[in-house]
């Protein structure tokens, strides 16, 4: 290979981890966005205001969890001729029209049960059932769309519903936070993430102008909002939340998070449960971006959607897996071509991602004390302990390869240091392939606690990752696209 071949492909491998790297300079333009958002907020527009509010509650065989919403519901701390509950059933085979039944003979006209006779279709054929009933009624200012497990705290729908005092608002959303009582291991990991992917990024996203998506357990639209995007869910899409808030915003109306409306759930215990879950989550994503493709940096008078800055935080979480795959083939093509080259600019990767590490794990238990609180160790083990030793690598590059093998007599060989070299520079794609592992293992007898453990070495991100990516060979293949429902066993304590 001649020089001028060589010193080409070499700046090539260089400029792949440098794109791997821009999920971490997002991540970090995101998190110091969120401070701003104490002076830089919608609160100044906003103003007591109690509209006579719907509440739709789609439910399919949550006889566990249906009844205990309901009766949290009718103890919000909102006036109680304004509010009314509609529970769409949708066929439930289990308890689920009883338990309805007992809640409207306890609460007679605010309390209606709307039966599907043909369920199976979906969630968001399911809203639109109940979202035709409330707009036939002029009695309906505003509709809150939630799930059917989910508790709501006392004070959390009128916090939501002062912002749609501000005509410039469409649509209103909650801070969604894990709320079990005694949560295992998966459901802390889920704790720590809601408090980055929503009291955190929507903090930012409120700052830039742009939001990316109202949370499926407590969007609010104005009645004004609600008909002027068609008055129904698509049904075409698996994120139909995130196409509402789209939708909204290109309409020229403000989506707005309040992150002192918080809005109790519960998550899934196991692995595959929130593979299941997070796969339509991620196909959805896939399918936004795709429906939406004229918007992305196009600026825009009427709207933020199409903002270069909101763009970058979009896609970097979008293409994450493909930016952790560019990264690592970076680093193992320079370390074949010039090693020299990859372990300076290995060290330079890893020292962004432990300053983005440290400042985000900070700022995140910072934000939120109570889930703080519990999740503090799976704040930190959050990328891995694997990741955390490969920190520790690149910051202290004699430690693990000279003076640890000292302490027990030992030299790495140099077969043992080019296999060494060749998994930590590898390590972001290798990730993806052990978090698909624990799926399986998880599944074998006494795996799901073995799993458990190794969840702590593979790092939920990098599960979070591989889900992504199994979500864009789905979307590839043409696999149904299916509403699977979490199943829900009533863990919540408010």
């Amino acid at each position: 290979m001649s020089d001028t071949w060589h010193a080409l492909l070499v700046t090539a491998l260089v400029l792949c981890v440098g794109i791997g790297a821009m999920p971490v300079f997002a991540g970090l333009v995101q998190y110091a966005l969120v401070p701003v958002h104490g002076v830089r907020n919608h609160l100044r527009h906003a103003a007591p205001y109690l509209p006579r509010v719907v509440v739709i509650i789609p439910a399919w065989n949550e006889a566990a969890v249906i009844g205990a919403s309901v009766d949290r519901l009718m103890a919000l701390e909102y006036p109680p001729d304004r509010l009314r509950v509609y529970v769409v059933d949708d066929a439930s085979t289990d308890g689920t029209p009883q338990v309805v039944q007992a809640a409207v003979a306890r609460f007679p006209g605010r309390v209606v049960h709307l039966r599907r006779e043909q369920g199976g279709q979906g969630k968001a054929h399911t809203l639109n059932h109940g979202i035709a009933v409330a707009l036939a009624d002029d009695w309906m200012q505003a509709l809150l769309i939630m799930d059917a497990d989910v508790i709501y705290r006392p004070d959390s729908l009128r916090r939501m519903t002062r912002h749609l005092a501000d005509e410039r608002v469409g649509a209103v959303t909650g801070f969604i936070r894990e709320g079990s009582g005694r949560p295992g291991t998966l459901a802390r990991f889920i704790g720590y993430e809601y408090v980055t992917a929503q009291s955190a990024a929507r903090r930012a996203q409120n700052v830039l102008g742009a939001m990316a998506c109202l949370a499926g357990g407590a969007q609010l639209h104005s009645r004004t909002n609600l008909e002027a995007i068609g008055g129904r869910i698509d049904t075409t899409t698996l994120a139909e939340d995130t196409f509402m808030t789209f939708l909204t915003q290109l309409d020229g109306r403000r989506v707005v998070f309040e992150p002192d409306a918080v809005v109790l759930a519960e998550e899934p215990e196991t692995i595959n449960a929130l593979w299941k879950q997070r796969v339509r989550w991620a196909r959805g994503n896939v399918q936004i971006t795709s429906r939406f493709r004229d918007v992305w940096f196009r600026p825009s008078r009427d709207h933020r959607l199409g903002s270069v800055l909101f763009g970058l935080i979009w896609f970097a979480v979008y293409l994450l897996p493909v930016a952790m795959t560019l990264a690592a083939v970076g680093l193992v093509g320079l370390h074949l071509l010039d090693s020299v080259t990859a372990t300076e600019v290995f060290r330079v990767l890893w020292w962004v991602a432990i300053t983005a590490y440290v400042f985000i794990t900070a700022t995140t238990l910072m934000l939120d004390p109570v889930t703080g609180r519990r999740t503090w160790f799976q704040g930190i083990t959050f990328p891995g302990i694997g990741s955390l030793v490969i920190m520790v690598a690149a910051w202290f590059p004699d430690l693990l390869e000279v003076r640890l093998p000292a302490l027990f007599g030992l030299q790495m060989t140099p077969v043992g240091r080019e296999v060494w070299l060749l998994t930590i520079y590898s390590w972001s794609v290798l990730t993806m392939v052990l978090a698909w592992l624990l799926k399986q293992v998880e599944r074998l007898p006494g795996g799901r606690h073995v799993a458990g453990v190794l969840l702590y070495v593979v790092g939920f991100g990098p599960v979070l990752c591989a889900i992504t990516l199994d979500a864009y060979v789905k979307q590839a293949r043409g696999a149904a696209a299916v509403w699977d429902k979490t199943e829900k066993t009533g863990r919540v304590v408010g």
